[in-house]
């Protein structure tokens, strides 16, 4: 009994010594969330609270859907930051970050001290915005009065997404807000800036003109695509019952030539001679035999 009492007391002294030996440390960081041009510079801070003689052990890692990374680990960096990044005391220079270095990243601290081992860690993430390239338009070169028109313009490249405006003659068109100078203006279509879209529900020959579309999501220059002309045309009502009537006499006039090449027996006598030169030939036939 007296033995079991003993081997419970140093189990629980060893349970209070491991405790002891692996204790959580503060770390911090000047921004969680962080931005970053593409081709610019982006710091990742990581911050500790730890005497200058205390041995560090620092790890960078990046976590990712397909898992975790090292991006620093035994005093190097890995991967795709090999020569682009430089350490600034515990934290991360990354020079001429790209998109592919977005993402949410983890330092990682640990050190011996008196009490044992130490664990901290802080994460960060890391946003590398990107501007607009080219957008690509889609506009009519023509269409019909009355008809449905839509225009498009989009580009992909931008991080955050673009927004759109349009253009007509050099002019931006007013978002349709049914308030105000755009409902004074009696706009005719509807605007979409998020999806780069420009809706004509009945469109009119006053819509004739020259259209462009611009992207810009407040990251570099605003991008343009190239101007395309959109012509609207009345519907030529007398124009279609013009033709309508012709077709109709051209048919009737074959129809009428038909008729009366009937009526005269063209068609019959064709038939006859025919039977005259069988019959002939019958006779002839006939003839030979007897």
């Amino acid at each position: 009994m007296a033995s079991r009492s003993l081997r419970l007391l140093l189990l629980g002294y060893l349970g209070v010594l491991s405790y002891r030996r692996v204790s959580g440390i503060s770390i911090e960081t000047d921004n969680k969330n962080v931005k970053a041009e593409e081709f610019k510079e982006a710091i990742l801070s990581c911050k500790h609270k730890f005497s200058k003689g205390m041995s560090l052990r620092i790890e960078w890692k990046k976590i990712q859907p397909q898992g975790v990374s090292f991006v620093y680990y035994n005093g190097e960096f890995t991967g795709d930051l090999q020569g682009r990044a430089e350490m600034l005391n515990t934290g991360i220079r990354i020079r001429n970050v790209t998109r592919k270095d977005s993402g949410t990243y983890r330092c990682e601290i640990s050190a011996k001290s008196e009490e044992g081992q130490r664990l901290g860690e802080a994460t960060i993430t890391l946003t590398v915005l990107v501007a607009p390239t080219t957008p690509v338009c889609e506009v009519p070169s023509s269409a019909m009065t009355g008809t449905v028109v839509e225009m498009r313009c989009r580009e992909t490249e931008g991080s955050p997404p673009s927004e759109y405006q349009w253009y007509k003659n050099g002019v931006a068109l007013l978002e349709k807000t049914g308030t105000g100078s755009a409902r004074a203006a009696n706009i005719t279509y509807t605007m979409n800036k998020k999806s780069g879209t420009l809706l004509f529900n009945t469109v009119t020959k006053n819509d004739t003109g020259e259209y462009f579309c611009e992207a810009s999501n407040g990251i570099g220059l605003s991008q343009k695509c190239s101007v395309k002309r959109m012509q609207v045309d009345d519907l030529n009502v007398s124009g279609i019952i013009a033709a309508v009537v012709f077709v109709a006499l051209v048919m009737a006039l074959c129809g009428l030539g038909v008729f009366y090449a009937q009526k005269k027996g063209y068609f019959a006598s064709k038939k006859t001679n025919y039977q005259s030169t069988s019959e002939k030939d019958f006779k002839h036939t006939k003839s030979f035999v007897i």
